[in-house]
């Protein structure tokens, strides 16, 4: 196999698809990225059995074949290489990288011991990327990195017609996002768990190339997504989500309207003095929040933002990362704390006026921490 293509366009492939790679792989082979030349394509492959991805770009292909070498340590010499065109030339076992007057000397991996790819199942429709993007950003922050509970590790999609709901949970807070897309059929109803780290990548790496395609296999064990000559498919989490639609609260007669940025910002500040397990209170008088932190000897932080009440007085308190995560989750002007009572959950919603009304495409349910009189 003889080759020749621009650096930059081999590091940006080769990084991608080393993503996949899992770094304790259940075999050496999987180890290794698959790079296949041949009809002026380079593909490169990877795959762990679990996550597989899958590229093509263009080459100056002198000598079609097929390798198999180290993926990590291609992806991190790639990276070292000068701005100048590549050569990539098979010598025996060895492969040679030449650029400039870099030359590197990579040993090959068996390709016939090299396990088949996942197919890509049928598409069942088409999102648009960006949009599926922002709404992924916004859901996987309230997913578990617990891995000892791998189904809140997942993100849980649900599909009914045009809509796609993602929805995840890590118990101590759950996020959901509302999202248009185009069904391959109309009457489609399904449902898939899947990994938000797969969810994550997907979202930033085939967010900004227009278009991705979803693809659901009919067994219901595999996803695939694809756009741009990239693709990527997952096994799916194996379990029962739990249903927790039912904890978004319908009748919610306290509702309090801040400007989110302005909020998101005064929450940093004053968290700064909460010791780890401290939470930061908000209290919520017409007109007016105050936050503090901080207790008796310790160091103590407050500050005043204006705000829109309507209901009785309330204070709360939050677990301050989760509550930053959430405020800088939306890209609404305000934001909406809808509350049924203190001890109870807090939903945030967007909001776009400081009297309009919310919207509901993106709910972020927190839990309060209990303050002693409560």
């Amino acid at each position: 196999m003889k080759f020749r293509v621009e650096r930059d366009v081999l590091t940006e492939a080769v990084s991608w698809a080393a993503r996949s790679l899992s770094p304790r792989p259940p075999v050496p082979v999987l180890s290794g990225l698959l790079l296949k030349a041949e009809a002026g394509t380079l593909s490169l492959a990877s795959f762990d059995y679990e996550i597989s991805a899958h590229l093509h770009i263009p080459a100056d292909i002198s000598e079609e074949g097929t390798i198999l070498v180290s993926g990590r340590l291609l992806a991190d010499i790639c990276r070292s290489l000068p701005s100048a065109p590549v050569d990539v030339e098979t010598d025996g076992a060895k492969v040679t990288l030449t650029c400039r007057s870099s030359r590197f000397h990579l040993a090959t991996m068996p390709v016939n011991d090299y396990p088949e790819l996942p197919a890509l199942p049928d598409v069942s429709g088409t999102v648009d990327g960006e949009a599926f993007a922002q709404a992924v950003s916004q859901v996987i922050i309230a997913s578990s990195k617990d891995d000892t509970l791998p189904i809140l590790t997942g993100v849980k999609m649900e599909i009914e017609g045009d809509l796609i709901t993602l929805l995840a949970t890590d118990r101590y807070r759950l996020a959901l996002r509302e999202i248009r897309w185009n069904p391959s059929n109309p009457d489609i109803s399904t449902g898939a768990l899947v990994k938000a780290k797969t969810l994550s990548e997907v979202a930033k790496t085939l967010g900004g190339s227009g278009r991705i395609n979803i693809a659901l296999s009919q067994n219901s064990e595999l996803i695939g997504f694809e756009s741009g000559g990239r693709r990527t498919t997952s096994l799916l989490v194996d379990g029962d989500y739990p249903k927790i639609r039912s904890l978004f609260p319908e009748n919610t007669p306290i509702y309090a309207t801040v400007e989110t940025h302005a909020l998101a910002e005064a929450v940093r500040r004053v968290s700064l003095v909460a010791e780890r397990n401290t939470p930061v209170r908000l209290m919520f008088t017409d007109g007016q929040l105050t936050l503090d932190a901080g207790t008796g000897e310790d160091a103590q932080a407050s500050e005043n933002l204006e705000a829109s009440l309507v209901g009785d007085d309330i204070t709360v308190a939050f677990n301050p990362h989760y509550l930053s995560e959430g405020l800088n989750a939306f890209d609404s002007k305000y934001v909406r704390f809808s509350f049924t009572s203190a001890p109870k959950p807090a939903m945030l919603t967007a909001q776009d006026d400081i009297d309009g009304d919310n919207r509901d495409d993106y709910r972020y349910l927190v839990m309060p921490v209990r303050l002693p009189n409560q």
